[in-house]
């Protein structure tokens, strides 16, 4: 009898110890799924520019404290990563910014790599509280701008892009502030076609910080 409780000891911790390994594989395979269910990728990784391309002055861009510092001559960085092979017709973007005073930067839409000069192709969206440039934060530059002031310089905000079509949605902390339909007439390159998304280094004395880089693709 003692012999057969020895032998069945085993057996019965097993028993017990398998539901519990059971529930924890099937909680780690729900969190990882939903994760990935709102479809929102990281551009970003808070440690360096992997996936990201600068032009004309690189040294303009930096990473500290988990975030992509902008400040020094006019430089642009392009992502040039594997997130839908760094190519967006429809999709969202956003970022958490902050500006310092005076600064200006913009976020590019449907842009492409240019070695040299104000990117030639798509839109910018403004980035700019208090620059003398009166387009200001969320204005689609040049083509419909805003002139109030939504944020503060030296404060986190989220500014969040959207593209779907021909309409040009811009939030600044989940408040829509810009809403922009491109005209049928438009010619050149300045328009809504598809490419990838950029930053923008304006000038010396313009600080920007951005951090928390994510785009979400969305059906053509």
């Amino acid at each position: 009898m003692k012999n057969t409780l020895l032998l069945l000891a085993p057996a019965l911790m097993l028993a017990c110890a398998s539901p519990k390994s059971n529930v924890k594989s099937t909680s780690a395979t729900t969190t990882s799924t939903s994760r990935k269910a709102d479809g929102w990728q990281t551009l970003f990784n808070g440690k360096n520019l992997d996936g990201w391309k600068a032009a004309e002055n690189p040294a303009t861009f930096s990473v500290q404290d988990g975030a992509i510092v902008v400040f020094g001559p006019r430089a642009h960085l392009f992502y040039d990563g594997p997130v839908n092979n760094h190519n967006f017709k429809n999709f969202e973007w956003k970022a958490t910014v902050k500006t310092m005073p005076g600064a200006n930067s913009g976020m590019f839409i449907h842009t492409d790599y240019q070695d040299t000069g104000w990117p030639s192709k798509g839109y910018e969206i403004q980035v700019n509280q208090t620059h003398t440039d009166w387009r200001k934060t969320g204005s689609v530059y040049a083509a419909q701008d805003v002139k109030e002031v939504f944020v503060k310089d030296d404060e986190w905000y989220t500014e969040q892009i959207k593209v779907q079509g021909k309409t040009v949605t811009v939030s600044i902390n989940d408040k829509v502030i810009n809403t922009y339909t491109e005209p049928d007439n438009i010619t050149g390159t300045k328009k809504l076609s598809s490419g990838t998304v950029a930053l923008q280094g304006h000038d010396p004395k313009s600080k920007v910080m951005y951090k928390d880089v994510m785009i979400r693709v969305l059906p053509d």
